[in-house]
């Protein structure tokens, strides 16, 4: 379980660095998804991926400071709830809220894998 939960730690950092730096690099893809397809401005977007790389660069420090990932892949898990309530409600349907269900679902292992790791090690 333990090295499940450092290898889906790791893709989820790497992932959302590179997603967050998509938000804030502003990526005309993703400009124009959280203007005209979702209705956020663009400060939104600015935020969502400002904490999207901070909970990445967290996830990282994570393999050093154990006690940290729970935190940071639980903020990930909200960020992800909340993505995929956006494109349900944008009217994108079930296939394309896949992708972020599915980095929803990793977050919330990795949160409760390392919560057990850390009572195991108490």
């Amino acid at each position: 379980m333990k090295w499940t939960v450092r290898i889906l730690q790791g893709l989820l950092a790497i992932g959302f660095l590179l997603f967050g730096f998509m938000k804030v690099s502003a990526n005309p893809m993703q400009v124009d998804a959280f203007t005209n397809v979702y209705g956020y401005g663009t400060t939104f977007m600015y935020v969502v991926g400002i904490v999207e790389i901070i909970s990445a660069i967290g996830l990282v420090i994570g393999f050093w400071k154990k006690k940290l990932v729970p935190v940071f892949s639980g903020i990930l898990a909200v960020v992800m709830a909340g993505a995929v309530f956006t494109h349900l409600i944008a009217g994108q349907g079930f296939g394309v809220a896949m992708m972020p269900l599915i980095l929803l679902i990793l977050a919330i292992i990795v949160f409760f894998g390392q919560r057990k790791v850390l009572n195991k090690e108490k």
